[in-house]
């Protein structure tokens, strides 16, 4: 008699994980995303120098064995600002995308959800707000929240959760009309327990997917606002308030804008190609 092998099936997202990996680009992004958040997480330890260290006496000095990256008007390291300035830039990326998580996510459940007069309200809404451009949009609402590391989470968060309702309508009121959610509502399970234990996990991918893109935007708008005068308020240092201070300086000394500018470039890419890897890899489509 012979044995019959037995073929351990992975779930669908131990599938997704395995076709991310397959993907080069995707893998090279994820793993230069690591090694940013690791300096920014350990720059305490990384950092040769504070982040707010001043020498006068070295001030505008060019990159060299002592300073990587050069030195400032004041004489503060740039390699050092740049290693602590990953910490601010990566942290509003991550909470301006869960602020328009929060508020966009909800609200495109309800109006997927429950339909009708409840979704065109909503819906009308999120049009309107879209007319505006969301940068322009969080720039008036930095504005007039005042200047402030929270007022410009907050600003990028608003500005993006049109987008977010939207992407979550879409998969709601796909997913909600499946057998399984009608079996679900015929052993009489009620709507929040459909919404949590049925919908929202099958229709979690694509949101996933504008989430790590909208990490990659969110960097870029807190740059925007900060070269505005919008963001952390000095000595605090951040990328885009690094490239502010710089561009007096742009034709004497390109590199205090160069550094900075290089790693808001390489952020962004590397969550841009993890975005288009996740997408790639959880479209049944592609699927081999």
């Amino acid at each position: 008699m012979k044995r019959k092998r037995l073929i351990r099936q992975n779930s669908p997202w131990m599938e997704v994980l395995s076709r991310f990996m397959r993907n080069r680009l995707a893998m090279l992004g994820a793993v230069i995303l690591i090694l940013l958040v690791l300096s920014a997480v350990f720059a305490d330890v990384l950092a040769p120098y504070g982040l707010d260290d001043q020498d006068v006496s070295r001030a505008l000095q060019g990159p060299s064995a002592e300073h990587l990256f050069g030195t400032d008007k004041f004489g503060r390291d740039q390699f050092s600002r740049v290693l602590y300035g990953g910490r601010i830039s990566l942290r509003v990326g991550i909470v301006a995308v869960g602020v328009a998580l929060l508020f966009g996510g909800t609200l495109g459940v309800i109006a997927g959800y429950v339909g009708g007069k409840v979704d065109s309200v909503i819906m009308r809404v999120m049009d309107v707000l879209m007319a505006v451009p969301g940068m322009l949009l969080a720039v008036a609402i930095a504005a007039s929240l005042g200047a402030g590391l929270g007022n410009m989470m907050i600003a990028i968060g608003i500005g993006n959760v049109p987008g977010y309702a939207r992407i979550t309508r879409a998969a709601v009121m796909s997913a909600k009309g499946n057998e399984y959610v009608e079996a679900a509502r015929a052993t009489g399970a009620g709507n929040l327990r459909i919404i949590l234990r049925h919908i929202l996990p099958n229709s979690i991918a694509p949101v996933i997917v504008q989430a790590t893109l909208g990490v990659a935007s969110s960097i870029t708008a807190c740059a925007m606002l900060s070269f505005l005068g919008l963001g952390a308020a000095p000595p605090t240092p951040e990328w885009g308030g690094m490239l502010s201070t710089a561009r007096d300086y742009l034709r004497t000394h390109a590199y205090m804008a160069i550094f900075p500018g290089l790693f808001i470039m390489i952020t962004v890419f590397s969550l841009n190609v993890m975005g288009d890897g996740l997408r790639d890899a959880i479209d049944p489509r592609l699927k081999d």
